[in-house]
């Protein structure tokens, strides 16, 4: 789990039992990307097995589109000469530029469970339950957004990776005192999560040893009240997501986590994104 000791934040996981780290292969499909070169934290050289690919989105107003391949948000522009048939968004400055995840991808969902069981239990750690990581990961999201929420930046360093803090800083100052408290998360408040992609990344740089890390990518569907409705005992819709009553209090939230499993490291779960979107900014007015 991640717990906040001595008013310094800092992740740790529920439990760790470290097996003997042995070298594998493995063997890639067209639709796993191996042997491909990406930055991490902008320092590291990797090669990555089920890595996501980011795709751009677009910077002008727009109608909603989704990209089936990556469940991306995106925005189509619209022009025409009558102002009042223009669709617009209202925007909002995103906290990083990363690609704005709504919904789990089938094709994924299997290969993540298959990155759980097959590669990560067995080399990386025997006692990782996803189940356990995704409960870690409500109080990292409610940590992380009330600090942010708070402007106090400087509480997350060591939960979140240096260089996303810089990007938080400058997307924090370009808010508003509104905007910013909106950032703010309950984890009782998450009516759907799920992990996006799962990833296992290693950096040869080093000929003496070959670094392992694993990267998961997380969202989280988020309901503001929701906690006060079930404390009142309100029936909270299946359907909450769609309903228009709903639709402002609706946001969604994109946290990737990264852990070294390098044989001898011992590390915590850190945030490398840190991203929160709401789907009504994107609808036609």
């Amino acid at each position: 789990m991640f717990v906040v000791q001595s008013g310094a934040v800092k992740f740790k996981q529920f439990s760790r039992s470290f097996s003997s780290f042995s070298r594998f292969a493995i063997s890639c499909s067209s639709s796993t990307t191996v042997g491909t070169t990406s930055p991490l934290c902008g320092k590291h050289s990797l090669r990555t097995l089920a890595a996501w690919s980011p795709s751009t989105v677009s910077a002008f107003g727009g109608s909603p589109m989704v990209n089936n391949n990556h469940n991306i948000v995106q925005m189509r522009w619209n022009s025409t000469d009558e102002q009042s048939s223009r669709q617009r968004i209202r925007k909002r400055p995103m906290l990083m530029d990363f690609p704005q995840l709504v919904w789990p991808s089938v094709i994924k969902t299997i290969r993540n469970w298959i990155m759980v069981h097959f590669i990560i239990r067995p080399y990386f750690d025997r006692e990782f339950s996803l189940p356990e990581f995704i409960q870690g990961t409500k109080q990292a999201l409610q940590v992380v957004s009330s600090s942010l929420a708070g402007g106090e930046v400087k509480q997350l360093e060591g939960l979140v990776d240096r260089a996303a803090l810089a990007d938080l800083k400058q997307s924090l100052a370009k808010m508003s005192v509104a905007e910013r408290y909106d950032i703010q998360v309950e984890k009782e408040d998450v009516y759907f999560s799920f992990p996006y992609q799962v990833g296992v990344m290693f950096d040869e740089s080093d000929d003496d040893s070959q670094k392992r890390f694993v990267e998961i990518t997380m969202v989280f569907h988020v309901l503001r009240g929701l906690k006060g409705m079930i404390e009142r005992g309100e029936t909270v819709p299946l359907n909450v997501g769609v309903l228009p009553e709903f639709r402002d209090k609706i946001s969604i939230c994109n946290y990737r986590f990264i852990k070294e499993f390098t044989k001898g490291v011992d590390s915590d779960w850190t945030v490398n994104v840190v991203n929160h979107f709401k789907p009504s900014d994107y609808v036609e007015e």
